[in-house]
């Protein structure tokens, strides 16, 4: 079986109307109509799998310095909704665990990217792999994916079953091809911006589906589409949802 993918995921939640990567984006991705989402997740300094997109603290919470030094004990003391509206201060960075209890409850397919602090590729696959082996079993709602071929190495070898995606920055590297083939991916998630017609029908050659980030251009969107790429993450799922489907 195929997997099963809706033209929008909701990017980080819905990151234009709500903190990135936190509960309330994904309830408002969900509120919006999305039936998928896309996180990231990196692990604390004592390797607690967390929702988070940075490096660095710095930009969507009030603390400060790399991820990987601070305890879970000590992120659970950070708020991280005041950078993006007064309306949200006071809400918390989420674990692995709350987010997966919130996408169970609204009945959202996810797209986890791995998404490792520096140096960390090994230890992030494993213990976000091995958290989600407890809680998740629906095979057909999750796409695993990353930046990292070692990540993407040991997602096929703890979760051979689960549908894994090699993420592609906007000027691919020459053997993706063959690094899909070896990772044995299913979908490519490539920069929509910036992607070229030819290289879709390249990877449409493949088989594979194609997933395009982060598209909040509706035109570009409707674009996409007509070249056969098969789902994008939207900042602004109502935006691009409303010129998908609008009536021609």
């Amino acid at each position: 079986m195929p997997l099963k993918l809706p033209t929008i995921i909701g990017h980080r939640g819905a990151k234009a109307y709500a903190p990135e990567n936190t509960i309330e984006s994904i309830h408002t991705a969900a509120d919006m109509g999305c039936k998928w989402v896309e996180l990231d997740v990196k692990l604390t300094k004592d390797s607690v799998p967390i929702i988070m997109h940075d490096d660095d603290l710095d930009r969507t919470t009030n603390g400060h310095g790399p991820v990987a030094q601070i305890t879970y004990a000590d992120l659970c003391h950070l708020e991280a909704g005041s950078w993006f509206s007064e309306s949200f201060s006071g809400i918390k960075i989420p674990t692995l665990e709350e987010a997966i209890e919130v996408i169970l409850a609204r009945d959202l397919g996810v797209n986890l990217e791995i998404k490792p602090c520096p140096g960390r590729e090994k230890e992030t696959a494993e213990a976000m792999l091995d958290h989600l082996s407890q809680f998740w079993d629906d095979r057909d709602r999750l796409l695993i994916s990353s930046f990292s071929h070692v990540s993407l190495e040991i997602a096929a070898e703890m979760a051979e079953d689960w549908y894994r995606g090699l993420l592609l920055e906007s000027d691919p590297i020459p053997n993706w091809l063959e690094l899909a083939d070896y990772l044995e991916v299913t979908t490519i998630n490539i920069d929509g911006r910036t992607a070229e017609r030819e290289f879709v029908e390249d990877i449409l050659d493949t088989q594979r589906m194609i997933l395009a980030y982060t598209i909040n251009d509706p035109q570009l969107a409707l674009q996409l589409r007509q070249w056969g790429v098969d789902a994008m993450f939207t900042d602004d799922p109502d935006a691009v949802n409303e010129t998908l489907f609008k009536p021609h």
